[in-house]
């Protein structure tokens, strides 16, 4: 599993010009599922994302994770993550999970964010959708 972390200020996922979610201040997560991935790569990586310090305290140092300043998540799929870029310029995807797969193990990470955050915390892209994701970065 990888994931790709933005501290945002907003963050939203459009789909077919609708807004599906958005966010205000907190993360955005770009999440690639891989062939070895299981519930326990989820659970271990979901903590990571949630504990990870990098949010200013009042002494402007790195000291405080999402949960610290109840911040929001906006976890959106994104198999490109999971590219074999080693030879040519045309990447290969063949450690990436299948759609059945990784469409589990991403819905089992927000399931388990929400269960950290709260419900009203977590946004969601949408699995194998064109998405549209815009993003005002913080830092």
């Amino acid at each position: 599993m990888k994931g790709l972390l933005q501290r945002v200020s907003h963050a939203s996922v459009t789909v077919a010009g609708e807004t599906i979610a958005e966010i205000p201040a907190g993360l955005l997560l770009l999440l690639a599922v891989e062939k070895p991935d299981d519930s326990t790569t989820v659970k271990t990586l979901c903590r990571k994302i949630l504990g990870y310090r990098v949010f200013p305290d009042e002494q402007g140092r790195m000291n405080r994770c999402l949960q610290d300043i109840n911040g929001s998540l906006l976890v959106v799929p994104q198999f490109t993550l999971a590219a074999d870029t080693s030879s040519g310029t045309r990447p290969g995807f063949s450690v990436a999970a299948g759609p059945d797969v990784a469409n589990r193990l991403y819905e089992l990470f927000v399931a388990d964010a929400r269960s950290q955050l709260g419900s009203s915390k977590v946004g969601e892209g949408r699995f194998g959708a064109d998405m549209k994701v815009g993003l005002t970065n913080d830092g």
